[in-house]
């Protein structure tokens, strides 16, 4: 029993809420929310769809606030008023929202069956509603439709081109992609319908067209330039764009419905069946993502639309193109990002800027690619390029910042180096002078970015202190190692090697190094002397030379002449080497020595 009921209840809860057996009336598709601010479906309407197989097509009638459209989406399905959509004379709006006739009108379209809805629309301008309620009312009927009948009574207003700038730009764009299947959807076929009974010697696409003429504007209006742009739109529809006109069908309005057609004015009637004939032309299947639409697909495609319109992505018709370019937009800031990505910071201004132009080229030809509105593109362009021009502050931000990085770790260790060389064990100029180009040329290739500037101008006054300082200090300690060196030698060769030309030429440096200062009252005047120079010249070829670096072998150097110098004063002596070098002689051993006695 337990699940007898259980199968019972997923039945019933599987069931559709409504279960409708006569479709031959008026359903609601689309509903006002009790604000009148936002939409929502009807099952009714979406079940007499949805049971639809063939390709599916929409006549929708728009136009403002009692304007005959109910009586006019009456007359083309051949209903009185009392079958057929509901009709008001009062001020209360009969329809809201959006109504279906439930029976489509099946046709052979290009030898393809399709089933033909009619949509009834809530006018604009009614009271107690809000403008974005129109616009929705509007957008949806746009994208919805095959064929937008645009019903206007009396003449073309100024609010009327305006609000039809949603239906252009859909127009322009989608309808250009058609043939490249690279398309949301395929807009509807404008038809401007003109119910007036005097045209005072003009058609009425004469009429049309004079509207739709640019107004001067010697002042640079702007407002007046967007009416111009809409102009030029819908000016540029061409074949998506046709005009009819309507007489009235008889001078007691509140009692057409209750007319026969005998009782109307016959230009009216012959004007309906041309017009009945014009749709039935103008109509095709509804084309979304390149493919025809059954009655399950178009309720689907319809909630999409609905949800997109509900939460404000498809908005008034003033920012619709914004709105469609704004996927687009971010798709072009994604591929931006990853063509900054791929580089490697830091790269100099120069270059940055030139990769920058050359990345925001091939996006801007993106985005003219793809974008949405020719005319009416201007506000999503200058999004494009505003949101470039940040992306690419942050990348000129992250170059400085590594930069500032790479040069501040190149001018640290050019300090580092420079403060080594002003500690040579052996003072060498050469030494510094190669140390002092090294560090230079590496950081004049390395050090890239905006901080090079700084930091070169921080090197250059870097390393001329540390040059200076060197050169300051290089003689005074070159002369004092020298002074002491020559004493070493002296005791070297008289007691440890016992070599004369040792001894004595390290006696004359001493003399030399010791008496020169004393007779020209100060040792930088011997920096200035032809001798010294020989002195500094033969140093620096000995200390630092593309063979040796003395100051880097020197405690291993020093090693190997203490062993060798200790080894030659315990041995040298006993194996009668006295021949390698002219080292003292001494007589006392010798037996031919003469007495002095």
């Amino acid at each position: 029993m337990a699940t007898f009921l259980l199968l019972l209840i997923l039945s019933l809860s599987s069931t559709p809420s409504f279960s409708i057996h006569n479709f031959h009336q008026p359903f609601p598709i689309v509903e006002p929310d009790p604000g009148h601010t936002k939409l929502r479906l009807s099952r009714q309407g979406l079940e007499a769809i949805e049971r639809i197989n063939n390709p599916i097509a929409s006549v929708a009638v728009i136009g403002p606030h009692r304007s005959g459209k109910s009586f006019l989406l009456n007359q083309l399905l051949s209903l009185s008023c009392y079958e057929g959509f509901g009709v008001g004379h009062m001020r209360e709006v009969k329809t809201k929202g959006i109504w279906v006739w439930g029976t489509p009108i099946e046709l052979d379209i290009n030898g393809v069956r399709t089933s033909v809805f009619y949509l009834d629309t809530e006018g604009f301008e009614s009271v107690g509603k809000s403008n974005v309620y129109d616009d929705r009312i509007f957008a949806l009927a746009t994208v919805m439709s095959s064929v937008l009948i645009y019903n206007l009574p009396e003449t073309i207003r100024e609010a009327d081109i305006s609000r039809l700038s949603f239906a252009v730009e859909l127009a322009e764009e989608f309808y250009g992609r058609v043939k490249g299947n690279d398309v949301a959807f395929e807009p509807a076929k404008l038809l401007w319908l003109i119910q007036r009974d005097f045209l005072q010697g003009k058609s009425v696409q004469e009429m049309v067209n004079e509207a739709l003429q640019r107004v001067p504007n010697t002042n640079g209006d702007k407002n007046i330039d967007l009416v111009n742009q809409i102009r030029d739109s819908l000016a540029s529809m061409g074949d998506n764009n046709t005009a009819f006109s309507l007489p009235q069908p008889h001078l007691l309005r509140t009692k057409l419905c209750d007319m026969k057609d005998v009782e109307l004015d016959q230009l009216y009637v012959t004007r309906r069946e041309q017009l009945k004939d014009l749709v039935t032309n103008i109509v095709s299947p509804k084309i979304v993502q390149g493919k025809t639409l059954n009655g399950t697909e178009f309720v689907s495609f319809l909630k999409q639309i609905l949800d997109a319109l509900n939460k404000g992505e498809i908005p008034s018709s003033g920012s619709l193109v914004e709105v469609f370019n704004k996927g687009i937009i971010e798709r072009c800031l994604k591929l931006y990002s990853e063509k900054m990505a791929t580089l490697v910071l830091p790269l100099s201004e120069e270059s940055l800027h030139e990769v920058h132009d050359k990345s925001r080229d091939e996006v801007k030809k993106v985005f003219d690619h793809q974008h949405f509105g020719h005319h009416h593109a201007k506000k999503s362009t200058m999004q494009l390029d505003e949101e470039i021009q940040k992306m690419y502050k942050n990348v000129i931000l992250q170059n400085e910042y590594q930069s500032s990085k790479l040069c501040e770790a190149l001018y640290t260790r050019c300090e580092d180096k420079m403060d080594q060389l002003q500690v040579l064990r052996l003072p060498s100029l050469a030494k510094f002078n190669a140390g002092f180009l090294q560090c230079n040329h590496s950081f004049d290739h390395e050090c890239v970015g905006p901080s090079k500037t700084s930091y070169a101008t921080r090197m250059m006054k870097m390393l001329g202190k540390s040059r200076s300082q060197f050169i300051k200090e290089y003689n005074q300690r070159l002369f004092n190692w020298l002074v002491v060196s020559s004493l070493i030698m002296v005791v070297i060769g008289r007691f440890i090697v016992k070599f004369v030309l040792i001894e004595v030429g390290a006696w004359i440096l001493f003399i030399f190094l010791e008496t020169y200062t004393k007779m020209f009252w100060s040792v930088e005047s011997l920096y200035y002397n032809s001798a010294w120079q020989f002195i500094v010249a033969t140093w620096e070829t000995l200390v630092y030379n593309p063979v040796l670096d003395l100051d880097r072998w020197a405690i291993p150097f020093g090693v190997m002449l203490s062993v060798f110098i200790i080894y030659w004063w315990s041995y040298g002596r006993k194996y009668g080497s006295q021949w390698l070098l002219p080292l003292y002689r001494s007589n006392k051993n010798d037996r031919n020595r003469p007495r002095i006695d």
